[in-house]
């Protein structure tokens, strides 16, 4: 799709996440976050995927004055609510020259649940210290997390109706409306809404980076569930179905890979935690992949991710801390495309 820019028309896309990266970011977790009461546990995984990551590409970690990550890395220091960068970090738009477009929605804790204030803030900050490139995009008036959406850099954009359409987001509008505000600001040729899936303990309202990730060659990964006695089965299994339903812009089913459910993981007042394996991020010659102190589950997840990314090494990442606070990899970052 083209956008009329003040001389010339431009054709913008959003790009896969397996295309090439200038950097990732993290926002870092400190004591004035959710994680106080475990943040050493959870700064052992940041200090993980931090290492996994710089290793490979740049990494952009932002963090509170009197917090300093250990790794030589570009940081930015700025006061933080938490620690979600896929959802208050910037989606980048990028062109077939070289330029990008930084679009800053919104974020409001996931449908007004938690305080989001100074998260939402974190966008322009960086953008004023120059730590990301590209033309600032302004579009507050409109709430997108970035874990609701998929991208195939092809034009179809993947989402969730019930986390888009979820209360406190951008009622009064109407399912069409938000289709066409997301094929408008996204410069997206068509979306894909799934109306079934959602993981018990999500407080996302069911974000599609838990339950659907679009791969190479036309292929969706996504949870299933074989157990009926699984309280997430019957609700899965939909998904699936309707899965098999839907078709490529030419017209040809998508090629489904089905990853295992994690077994069920409880924090200490027996609540079920949202543990999936769908919540993995892809970087340059890697996937880093959420595993669950489960070998056996955790070593199917991934060799299957790794069939479908074969060029890229797969790493397993302990996301048993980062589930505690509801979330897992893909979560606590935020990819840049390279330009």
């Amino acid at each position: 799709m083209s956008i009329e820019t003040k001389n010339e028309t431009k054709k913008w896309r959003l790009p896969a996440e397996w295309e090439s990266q200038s950097m990732v970011q993290l926002t870092w977790p400190h004591a004035k976050t959710d994680w106080a009461p475990m943040l050493e546990e959870i700064t052992e995984t940041y200090n993980e995927m931090a290492s996994a990551i710089s290793s490979r590409e740049d990494l952009l970690i932002v963090a509170p004055e009197g917090v300093q990550p250990m790794f030589n890395v570009q940081c930015s220091m700025f006061n933080t609510n938490d620690t979600w960068a896929r959802d208050h970090g910037f989606i980048t738009l990028v062109d077939d020259e070289g330029h990008a477009r930084l679009l800053d929605f919104c974020f409001n804790g996931w449908g007004e649940k938690f305080e989001a204030a100074l998260d939402n803030a974190i966008n322009r900050r960086i953008y004023d210290e120059g730590k990301v490139k590209g033309e600032y995009v302004d579009c507050l008036d409109f709430v997108l997390e970035g874990g609701s959406i998929e991208s195939d850099g092809e034009g179809t954009i993947f989402t969730t109706s019930c986390c888009l359409l979820a209360p406190h987001r951008n009622q009064p509008m109407t399912k069409s409306q938000i289709e066409n505000r997301l094929k408008r600001d996204l410069c997206a040729e068509r979306v894909l809404w799934i109306d079934y899936g959602h993981l018990t303990g999500d407080d996302t309202d069911g974000h599609i980076d838990t339950l659907v990730r679009i791969a190479p060659n036309h292929t969706l990964l996504y949870i299933g569930c074989d157990d009926e006695a699984d309280e997430q089965y019957e609700d899965l299994k939909k998904m699936e179905e309707q899965l098999k339903s839907f078709c490529t812009m030419e017209g040809e089913p998508y090629q489904l890979v089905k990853l295992p459910s994690p077994r069920a993981i409880y924090d200490e007042d027996g609540e079920r935690l949202p543990a999936t394996y769908a919540n993995f991020l892809i970087i340059n010659g890697a996937v880093l992949v959420p595993t669950y102190n489960q070998p056996d589950l955790d070593t199917e997840a991934m060799k299957l991710i790794g069939e479908v990314f074969p060029d890229r090494e797969i790493v397993g990442i302990d996301c048993n801390s980062v589930i505690k606070q509801h979330g897992s990899l893909h979560c606590c970052t935020m990819q840049y495309p390279k330009l």
